[in-house]
């Protein structure tokens, strides 16, 4: 789900996205992925936008601090987090429990 290499201070997560939901939340894992709901639709980039605001506003991290780096056309997608603070991997952690 996810891994992160302290070195370069990068995160990497996987995650299943599920547009046009009711409202955003994490809904828990799928597979080896985060599963996130998104209120956005999967049109021009729209979803894309409103994951990133959501890990912006769930990790409290800048915007700019977060990449999709694999997937910006289909729900699953490599995300890159750059200099994480260590509450993130503390969040993911015990979403993983």
């Amino acid at each position: 789900m996810y891994r992160f290499d302290a070195q370069r201070q990068r995160l990497v997560l996987t995650v299943h996205v599920q547009p046009n939901a009711k409202s955003p939340a994490v809904a828990g894992r799928h597979g080896d992925a985060l599963k996130i709901r998104i209120a956005a639709p999967a049109v021009d980039g729209k979803a894309n936008a409103a994951l990133i605001d959501f890990l912006h506003q769930w990790f409290n991290l800048p915007r700019a601090n977060i990449i999709i780096r694999r997937g910006a056309g289909s729900r699953r997608k490599t995300v890159e987090i750059i200099n994480p603070d260590p509450g993130v991997i503390t969040i993911l952690r015990n979403m993983t429990l």
